[in-house]
């Protein structure tokens, strides 16, 4: 063959090559519910609410049955299916803007970003240089003006109507509309690559539905609630339909999830909209009802289908939507590529973080938590108090095994010290303005973690009413001063104790000589008694001794109790001590040592009782 025919031949077969790569780029399709349950579809198992387009997509490709929202509230879990970044590294970590500070909260609440940090690309940024057609469309909530998705690399934003009205054609909560919008879309451009990213406002409150829906769902847990799940059933159904009826739904990747768990409380005007059992607690909380999310993930072109138990976040699927399209994952990523999963179905090895330095409306408090196989560590920030699950056995956390696990408790609360250092997570402060009646109305008189639901979710309004007129109660002032007295914070003296500052511990350690103190100068704003709680560590067989804390002329003494470890911290309450208005010293002294090290040290608090 002459050498100019080879040539154009070769020409001819790279161009082939090249728009036949082009043509196996997959689409990628992301159904985002806002506050699905765990188990609010037919195939997670809900018998009273019907789903059949999505148990057709969860049976057509992989459902995970251990999946996880990066946070129990929205903005932040959106921002981390945004941008592969953990919400607390981005400081987006309530939802935008945030539960005001009031008295009932022990703590304040740590300080947030309004928006997107301009550092953190999209995955519409990431995939344009591709060719990829991108739309968001639904609900947003990652910042206003000059923040909306059109200004992260989106080229096209419809966010509807979140609260259209129950007759409205567009769907109760605009889910309809939005889905239209979709399909227009995807027939715009079915000859090109394409994201697209519809965040559903349903089922989000206030819940609309039609009449004639309501009705026919009487008898479910919460009839409006089962006719909203049905519309967004339907409206995931024309997404679905129209992939199909183009041709493109073999090479799609369609992932369908929720930013956060299901509301089991009343809030607003609605009675419970939904239940998680047998998940503890719902949106809002850092319990397993607050955090899981029915996460289904289908593309037919690689994908087997079958049932995935590997524990995955949503954050996940930014690393692996890049590697499938053969884009750079992010510079900064703190999620993992589940490809190795999805194909091949093997296990990552690998510890799940979470970080909420805020109290929620539906009631949660702030806390931290890690996940490493079957064991998860719960960190309540309000006194450092940990809780220790193995949810292979005990999946509705009902039964805390810290006690019994001391040094597994040390080890993961390390390594979640060490997580939120290395992301740079932000901290709270005591509330100076405490008052500790609107805090016991919220958190203590009822218990909602452990809200069992009723047959009739209307039946649970007035069980609820008086908690949630204490959490709808916005005072800002109360009497109660609450300080705290951080061991980093500590001017210490002696030969031995130190400040131990490695990334897994922030603690008063190496208390091996009994000369040795510790103190605080700080400021109270109040003059009065103040109960003192101390958070304590030691270890088996090394309890008894005996420490005082002198405060001007008040002391009290306690004896130091064994924790099983010197790292598994304990919040103990040991008396009371007089402070002056203003400027006031704290001494820690050992008075008697009984063993090896006196404690460890970690926090010692201080909450103004008269």
């Amino acid at each position: 063959m002459p050498r100019p025919l080879l040539g154009l031949l070769a020409a001819a077969l790279t161009l082939c090559a090249s728009l036949s790569g082009q043509q196996t780029q997959p689409n990628v399709v992301i159904l985002f519910a806002d506050d699905l349950g765990i188990n609010d579809l037919g195939c997670f198992g809900r018998k009273d609410q019907r789903t059949p387009n999505l148990d057709r997509l969860a049976a057509e490709g992989a459902r995970f049955t251990q999946a996880y929202a990066a946070a129990s509230v929205c903005s932040p879990s959106r921002a981390a299916i945004m941008t592969g970044q953990s919400p607390a590294r981005l400081k987006i970590t309530t939802f935008l803007n945030g539960r005001s500070d009031r008295a009932s909260h022990r703590l304040l609440a740590a300080k947030i970003n309004l928006q997107l940090p301009a550092e953190a690309k999209t995955l519409a940024e990431l995939l344009k240089p591709k060719g990829y057609a991108t739309a968001a469309v639904g609900k947003w909530h990652l910042g206003g003006k000059g923040h909306q998705p059109t200004d992260r690399g989106f080229d096209e934003y419809f966010p509807g109507k979140a609260n259209a009205g129950a007759e409205s054609p567009q769907g109760g909560k605009g889910e309809l509309a939005q889905a239209d919008y979709g399909v227009k879309f995807i027939e715009r451009n079915k000859d090109k690559p394409f994201l697209l990213y519809i965040a559903f406002d349903n089922p989000h409150i206030p819940l609309f539905a039609p009449a004639k829906s309501v009705a026919a769902k009487a008898d479910a847990f919460h009839p409006t609630y089962a006719a909203l799940i049905e519309s967004l059933d339907t409206a995931c159904g024309r997404i679905l339909g129209a992939l199909e009826r183009n041709g493109l739904a073999k090479n799609t990747l369609v992932a369908f999830a929720s930013d956060n768990g299901g509301v089991h409380i009343s809030e607003l005007k609605e009675s419970p909209p939904t239940y998680n059992a047998p998940s503890r607690a719902g949106k809002g909380f850092l319990y397993e009802g607050g955090i899981r999310t029915p996460l289904i993930i289908r593309y037919p072109a690689r994908l087997t289908p079958g049932e995935i138990a590997e524990p995955v976040v949503l954050g996940d699927l930014v690393p692996t939507i890049c590697s499938l399209t053969g884009v750079n994952a992010p510079e900064v990523n703190d999620f993992h590529d589940l490809s190795p999963v999805l194909f091949d179905r093997k296990a990552l090895s690998r510890p799940l973080f979470w970080h909420q330095p805020h109290y929620m409306n539906q009631g949660g408090r702030p806390g931290g938590v890690v996940r490493e196989g079957n064991w998860k560590l719960i960190e309540h920030y309000e006194d450092g108090s940990l809780e220790l699950f193995d949810l292979s056995q005990d999946p509705s956390e009902a039964r805390d095994l810290a006690a019994q696990e001391p040094a597994r408790v040390a080890a993961l609360r390390g390594k979640l010290e060490a997580w939120r250092r290395s992301v740079g997570a932000e901290g709270m402060r005591a509330n100076p303005d405490f008052n500790r009646a609107a805090w016991e109305n919220c958190f203590v008189r009822t218990d909602v973690t452990r809200l069992a639901a009723l047959p009739k979710s209307e039946s649970m309004r007035p069980i609820l009413a008086d908690w949630r007129r204490a959490m709808d109660d916005g005072s800002k002032e109360g009497s109660n001063t609450l300080i705290h007295l951080e061991a980093r914070d500590a001017k210490v003296a002696g030969e031995k104790l130190k400040y131990e500052d490695p990334a897994n511990k922030d603690t008063l350690g190496f208390w091996v000589n009994a000369a040795d103190t510790a103190a605080w100068t700080f400021s109270a704003p109040r003059a009065g008694t103040y109960k003192v709680k101390v958070l304590q560590g030691c270890g088996k067989g090394q309890g008894g001794s005996v420490v005082a804390l002198d405060c001007g002329a008040s002391s009290l003494e306690f004896t130091v109790e064994e924790t099983g470890h010197f790292q598994r911290f304990v919040p103990r309450e040991v008396g009371t001590l007089a402070l002056n208005a203003g400027e006031n010293t704290l001494k820690v002294r050992p008075v008697k040592k009984a063993k090896a090290a006196v404690m460890d040290l970690r926090r010692v608090m201080l909450e103004r009782v008269d």
